[in-house]
């Protein structure tokens, strides 16, 4: 048989407006910027991926812009010609030529995999192992960073079932407003929702350790990575009747053998990311699940691509204690797919079609395109 090779690549900006503005301890963001890579496929099969961040360069050390100059660079030219068939002997041989760049790699892994399902005619979730679920719980993120409007969004997300777990964004206030403003929502949700706070590393260990029986007391269940060092997290473990979740300092396998070796989590917030691609972040939860680690679904606040990628590697996991976050595409006010996502009954629909079993809407897309497109061909 005549081997599937990539023939072409094309990268693309894509800047969408946001509901509000989310703000972290790290920054605020008034709008979300996608990479989104095409691979054309000498069979004629196109896979998509997408390359997010949060908040640009605040949050991490790579930018959608980043991500487009190195795929044009240095990934699209050496996977021109290349058996697109043979995802993880490709990305491997990525892996040499190109060092860290998790999220570029993630995306363009995506891609491929969206191409492999559909030639194939299955979903992304067969290609990891086979779904265990069809669909996968998510939080919802409230950081306008006003308490009064914050309660007002839970109860709207409430009201419309779509939302029953909370994530506050703090870190960025002095500790007592931000324990009483996490004090109040959980009093307005009560029973009816959990709350979860996010610091995103804001504390210093000496913080952290005076905030989190606070936070407890107030009704919080999760803390996720109040420090940023891994040997602070560990240290703060097992203190508190309150689990703590890695986020930051999970950059792949590697990473997440380090921590848990030194038991330095409760719960591991999985993203693909972070962790280099679906495949990566399947290792990272293998380890989790093998260190008796908990695991929970993380987001870049991801468009559609990424989300459901996420979606498909989510619904694989044997455990998803703590559900996920994926949310990304609703805090983005233009719809860039033929056919939303299914967000309902406080859950995400994991789409059954062949690869991501999405389409885009390119229309829609070229509209919030920066600067048109870049291709790469043989």
């Amino acid at each position: 048989m005549t081997p599937v090779t990539i023939e072409r690549i094309e990268t693309r900006l894509v800047d969408l407006p946001t509901i509000r503005p989310h703000k972290l301890s790290v920054a605020t963001m008034y709008g979300q910027t996608l990479m989104l890579v095409k691979v054309f496929c000498s069979d004629g099969v196109i896979g998509i991926g997408e390359g997010t961040t949060i908040a640009g360069m605040a949050y991490g050390p790579e930018s959608p812009e980043a991500m487009k100059v190195a795929i044009d660079t240095y990934f699209a030219p050496a996977m021109i010609g290349q058996d697109a068939t043979r995802i993880q002997a490709l990305m491997a041989h990525l892996g040499k030529l190109v060092k860290v760049n998790h999220f570029s790699k993630s995306a363009i892994e995506t891609a491929l995999l969206d191409a492999q399902g559909k030639r194939l005619g299955v979903p992304v979730s067969e290609l990891l192992g086979g779904r265990r679920r069809d669909r996968v719980p998510v939080a919802w993120t409230l950081a306008s960073g006003d308490t009064a409007k914050d309660i007002a969004e839970a109860e709207h997300m409430l009201e419309v079932r779509r939302h029953n777990v909370f994530k506050l964004k703090i870190g960025a206030k002095p500790l007592e407003t931000d324990i009483k403003h996490v004090a109040e929502i959980k009093k307005a949700v009560g029973d009816r929702a959990a709350v979860r706070v996010d610091v995103n590393m804001a504390w210093s260990e000496t913080q952290a350790a005076w905030a989190i029986p606070a936070l407890a007391d107030a009704g919080c269940e999760l803390v996720e990575q109040p420090v940023a060092s891994a040997a602070a997290l560990a240290r703060l473990m097992r203190r508190f009747p309150v689990a703590l979740m890695a986020d930051e300092i999970l950059q792949g396998p590697e990473s997440a053998f380090d921590i848990a070796k030194n038991n330095g989590a409760d719960v591991f917030a999985i993203k693909i990311e972070q962790s280099g691609g679906l495949f990566a972040a399947q290792r990272v939860a293998a380890i989790a699940d093998a260190a008796g680690i908990e695991l929970y679904g993380g987001t870049m606040l991801e468009g559609a691509f990424s989300t459901v990628a996420s979606a498909h590697l989510f619904a694989s996991f044997a455990n998803l204690q703590w559900g996920t976050e994926l949310f990304g595409p609703l805090l983005i006010t233009e719809e860039i797919l033929t056919k939303p996502l299914d967000y309902s009954d406080f859950a995400l629909t994991v789409p059954s079609g062949p690869g991501l079993g999405i389409e885009l809407d390119e229309a829609k897309v070229e509209r919030f395109t920066r600067n048109g497109l870049i291709k790469t061909t043989r």
